[in-house]
């Protein structure tokens, strides 16, 4: 379908998507299944992706990077990703890129930079963030991880779960409390290595959807961590977290919108092939109602998503506004596929067919990232002040 309505990107973005597309085509699609399948993705997929510079967008270039801050590079690759019907597998690839690589760019020492980056920039260092805790979601302030400093090193004792990436991942940005008495100023981040005695990876979580992409529990028992690995400075953990919330709440919002543009596009061909009654699906005035319904949703919401990567790129996108793109886009997103899968009838319903993979990995985005309950209690602070 026709995106007049658009003016987002310019040629280069065009030439990087001709990139993205031919790599999600030939190197994805063919094993996206056994992926599935397997309940996780291999590792050398960001090591392959990584040659093509789809792991380091914004990582400076003399660190091996493409060295963009330019967002909209990150939503074509999210665009393809959606319209190839790649779920599990490509959130490992947009959170590394989207929401873990900014705090290693923003917060690294010279050394820790040099000591990390061109393995990010690579796809040779997997990177996840580990905030939520087993009784800890929403409330970061509340979490229960601790790192108390002992000498040149910390020492970490807690556990996280609904790790992604969590088993492939290499460098793991733990949110800990440097202060146990205190809530939001006693919290650092630190970054904890592959083969760290006492960081112990629990089972990769069986989820409904979203099964190409390793979700798993992570355990430190004892765990002793360089000094050198913490992340920033001491007791400013909280701060740093909600420094990148917008943007990560803003990729989730462009996934949502581009997973309903596919949803879309893949149900406006099978109606169109589909008979029923001797007629094309497409002929009754349900179909065509609800596909113009959904639409107009899209476009409409795709229109407000353009308008806050734009505010995002100029460093203007504000909490609230991030807020109602993530949960108003995630919702789109659930609802646009829900009513597409049903045009597909039967056929909606067999894993098959990438509706219903989008149907099951859709139903996680108003959760992750912050609750769509959360980003409503957001926006009404900032209206109500």
């Amino acid at each position: 379908m026709p995106d007049v309505l658009r003016d987002l990107y310019d040629d280069d973005h065009e030439a990087f998507r001709e990139s993205i597309a031919s790599f999600v085509d030939n190197e994805m699609v063919p094993n996206y299944l056994d992926w599935e399948a397997a309940g996780l993705a291999p590792r050398e997929l960001f090591a392959d992706a990584g040659k093509y510079g789809f792991t380091g967008i914004a990582v400076p270039e003399r660190f091996g990077g493409g060295g963009s801050a330019d967002f909209r590079f990150n939503v074509v690759l999210a665009e393809e990703l959606a319209r190839a019907g790649i779920g599990g597998a490509g959130l490992g690839i947009t959170l590394h890129n989207d929401i873990c690589t900014p705090y290693f760019i923003e917060y690294c020492t010279d050394e820790q930079a040099e000591r990390w980056l061109p393995g990010i920039a690579s796809g040779e260092i997997i990177t996840a963030i580990a905030m939520t805790e087993p009784g800890t979601g929403s409330d970061l302030a509340g979490i229960a991880t601790t790192a108390i400093r002992d000498g040149d090193e910390y020492i970490v004792n807690g556990s996280k779960t609904f790790i992604t990436n969590g088993i492939n991942s290499d460098a793991v940005i733990v949110a800990a409390k440097t202060d146990p008495s205190q809530r939001h100023g006693g919290m650092s981040l630190l970054v904890l290595e592959r083969g760290m005695e006492g960081f112990e990876r629990g089972r990769n979580l069986e989820k409904i959807g979203m099964h190409s992409q390793d979700t798993a529990e992570l355990f430190f028992n004892d765990v002793r961590v360089p000094a050198s690995n913490l992340l920033g400075e001491e007791g400013r953990g909280f701060e740093y977290l909600t420094f990148n919330l917008a943007q990560e709440r803003l990729s989730v919002a462009v996934t949502g919108v581009a997973c309903a543009r596919a949803a879309l596009d893949w149900t406006v061909e099978y109606v169109n092939e589909r008979t029923a009654f001797g007629k094309p699906i497409s002929s009754f005035q349900n179909t065509k109602f609800e596909l113009a319904e959904i639409a107009t949703e899209v476009d409409v919401t795709q229109a407000f998503i353009d308008r806050c990567v734009e505010l995002l790129n100029d460093g203007q996108l504000d909490p609230a506004t991030a807020a109602k793109a993530k949960y108003w886009a995630t919702d789109l997103q659930n609802r646009a596929i829900d009513r597409c899968l049903q045009l597909f009838g039967g056929y909606g319903y067999m894993l098959e067919y990438p509706i219903a993979r989008a149907f099951v990995d859709a139903r996680v985005t108003s959760i992750y990232a912050g609750t769509n309950e959360v980003m409503k209690t957001i926006i009404a602070k900032d209206i109500l002040g």
